[in-house]
């Protein structure tokens, strides 16, 4: 057996590199020490792929004689070793043996001498004539004329997007070798990988590996190291010449030029005004990422959330999206980063995050609105018309713009009774109630800032909501003139306080008072201001007529309306 480019006995570490020629031998399980030997000591219950003439290998090995001395072995280098099958690169046995091996097989190979170092062996390292034992541990396998190959395992049922070259994307990833071993993981990390994709942020196999994903996307990506790290490796965990895979999980994907998208869900067959800018609105949302992650929602505060739009006071994506949008409409607002949170996130928010926000508007109103009235029923005779001062009892369902039920006084079996004018109600009340007949039915839309503003009522009435009141006025005693809280029907005695003074002592007591007022207004000369506490009002008229506060009143301090204008008592 004669050898080419035979030179001195070389170190262990390059044993295997001698190019010996030989003449190829069987590959058998059994066979005489004239003959290659392959005991196939463990076969992996998937083999994908076996190697062939002209495959680059990584794999381990132990080198000994018949009597078990170790020559040479690659895991005291902690190193596998690296080469090229059926090239030349290693003695005939071992190209042999190699050949049809799975990654991670373990194979026991005897290789005879005539396809080993022959009769002259290697000086001080392989005895001539020796027959040698390996074993040997595939570790990886790859040819130059490989691709990136994909294996798609999960593919969610909607892909309305896929990744394109300049796309930024959030993804978590394991890393691995062929044989399984992992050196790198986004998932250890609890943090997402975030890069640009074919603009040469990543190695090239995986800039071509992640194109085409869907969000929710779930591929494994094989890539040679022609297309990873190479024959240097990285440096730190990666070896040279390693096949990588990469099981990745695709979370998120954006476009710096991308901006909002919208997705009407439910809008209203009745839409008689959308949202402005400057406008506020109280709306409820979910908001998650795109992979559905929940990062915060309304819902679960059982409180909506209120704020002006198009005036910064929320990021740029969602002033824009909560722009034209009608009371009760649902919709879904996609949000790209460089209009939510950018690069840094909030709270729970990834940076770089795209959100989706699914929005429910409640309501909402602009500060220069009035009240809206309008009017569904009118009786024929509509000519008393309800003013300041008048008594007023009516029936109303109050509701919020969604139509959410706050109170009713039909539920309640009664009526509600105030004197308008008065502030027992809400201004945008007082204001809907003017101008009203009896048996007149309207709808009165009232803006939170005449309503219960930005407080609200605690467990009744959310703050900022604009309030929707179903009237029906049922009665009418008109009230009053303006500063007047008790009125003659006829012509006032000239002797009126002789009248009151019934004991002739020139002094009138409240008791006396209050009997003489009582008496004029059963009589029918007289009427108190409706919708009040009568005792109340007789009380402050008595007060206001008791000027030095001496519990009675004199004739000198006795006056009438006319007289002295400042009281309004008589």
């Amino acid at each position: 057996m004669a050898f080419q480019g035979w030179r001195p006995p070389l170190p262990p570490l390059l044993l295997l590199l001698l190019w010996v020629t030989g003449q190829a031998a069987p590959v058998a399980g059994l066979g005489s020490d004239a003959e290659l030997q392959i005991e196939r000591r463990f076969v992996p219950d998937e083999c994908p792929r076996t190697v062939r003439s002209g495959d680059f290998v990584r794999y381990h090995y132990v080198g000994t004689f018949p009597d078990g001395q170790k020559f040479d072995s690659s895991y005291d280098r902690d190193s596998t070793f690296n080469v090229f099958v059926g090239k030349g690169q290693l003695i005939t046995g071992m190209d042999q043996a190699l050949v049809g091996m799975c990654v991670n097989e373990r194979r026991f190979v005897k290789i005879p001498p005539k396809l080993a170092y022959g009769s002259e062996g290697v000086s001080g390292v392989i005895p001539p004539n020796s027959v040698l034992h390996f074993d040997v541990l595939l570790m990886d396998i790859w040819n130059s004329e490989d691709q990136v190959q994909i294996h798609t395992y999960f593919k969610p049922p909607s892909c309305p997007r896929t990744i394109q070259v300049s796309d930024f994307v959030r993804y978590h990833y394991n890393g691995t070798f062929l044989d399984g071993t992992l050196f790198d993981s986004s998932h250890n990390r609890m943090k997402t990988y975030d890069t640009y994709v074919g603009i040469g942020w990543l190695i090239p196999g995986m800039d071509k590996g992640l194109l085409g994903m869907c969000v929710g996307e779930k591929r494994i990506i094989t890539i040679p190291p022609f297309l990873a790290y190479g024959e240097d490796g990285d440096g730190k965990d990666i070896p040279g010449q390693a096949s990588l895979v990469f099981d990745v999980a695709l979370l998120d994907l954006h476009n710096p030029k991308d901006s909002i998208s919208i997705e009407n869900k439910v809008v209203p067959e009745n839409c008689e005004r959308i949202s402005q800018s400057g406008d506020f609105l109280r709306y409820h949302y979910n908001g998650t990422l795109l992979d559905g992650t929940l990062f915060d929602s309304s819902y679960s505060r059982n409180r909506t959330f209120d704020t002006y739009i198009g005036q910064g006071y929320v990021i740029p994506g969602m002033d824009e999206g909560l722009l034209g949008v009608c009371i009760g409409e649902k919709r879904r607002i996609v949000v790209p980063p460089h209009l939510g949170y950018g690069e840094e996130g909030r709270g729970n928010i990834p940076g770089s995050a795209v959100l989706v926000f699914d929005i429910h508007v409640i309501d909402f109103h602009n500060p220069s609105d009035s009240i809206s009235i309008t009017s569904h029923y009118k009786p024929p005779d509509c000519s008393v018309l309800s003013k300041k001062g008048d008594y007023l009892k009516y029936h109303y369902n109050a509701s919020l713009l969604d139509g959410t039920l706050l109170d009713s006084t039909w539920n309640l079996g009664k009526t509600y009774n105030i004197v308008l004018g008065s502030g027992q109600v809400v201004l945008g009340m007082d204001m809907g109630l003017r101008e009203m007949c009896v048996g007149e039915k309207r709808t009165v839309i009232i803006p939170p800032h005449l309503g219960y503003g930005e407080a609200g009522v605690d467990g009744e009435v959310p703050g900022s909501a604009v309030l929707v009141f179903d009237i029906e006025l049922l009665e009418l005693v008109a009230g009053l003139p303006e500063g007047y809280m008790f009125i003659w029907n006829g012509e006032v005695s000239p002797n009126l306080f002789e009248e009151i003074d019934k004991d002739g002592n020139g002094e009138v007591l409240l008791e006396e008072f209050s009997e003489y007022i009582h008496a004029q207004v059963a009589s029918g000369k007289g009427k108190l201001a409706p919708g009040f506490d009568a005792e109340l009002v007789v009380k402050n008229m008595f007060t206001n007529q008791d000027r030095n506060g001496d519990g009675k009143v004199t004739a000198e301090e006795f006056k009438l309306k006319d007289q002295e204008a400042k009281h309004d008592e008589l």
